[in-house]
C-alpha cells in the first residue's frame, strides 16, 4: 500500500518555482525541480524516485544556486518516507 502523502509544496516554494520556470537564466535542473514542486502544490502528489535522486544530488553539491537548493529540499521533504 502506498502511504498517503499529506505534505504539499508551500506557497512560497510554489512562487519560487514559477519564477524559476519563467526565468530564461534558470538552469535545466532548476526548471526540472521547479516543475516537480509545482506539480505537488495542492495536489498531494509525492516526489518520484528519479526526481528525489536528482534533488538529493543537488543538495549534496555546493555548486547550485540557493533557489535551486531550496526547490530540491522541498522535493526531498515530500518524498516517500518508505523509500
Amino acid at each position: 500500500a502506498v502511504s498517503k502523502n499529506t505534505k504539499s509544496t508551500s506557497r512560497s516554494v510554489a512562487s519560487l518555482a514559477s519564477h524559476t520556470l519563467l526565468n530564461n537564466n534558470s538552469s535545466q535542473i532548476a526548471k526540472q525541480l521547479a516543475a516537480s514542486a509545482l506539480a505537488q502544490h495542492r495536489t498531494g502528489s509525492q516526489t518520484g524516485a528519479q526526481m528525489e535522486e536528482l534533488a538529493g544530488r543537488v543538495l549534496a553539491s555546493d555548486k547550485y544556486a540557493d533557489a535551486t537548493r531550496m526547490l530540491a529540499a522541498s522535493l526531498v521533504s515530500q518524498s516517500n518516507k518508505d523509500r
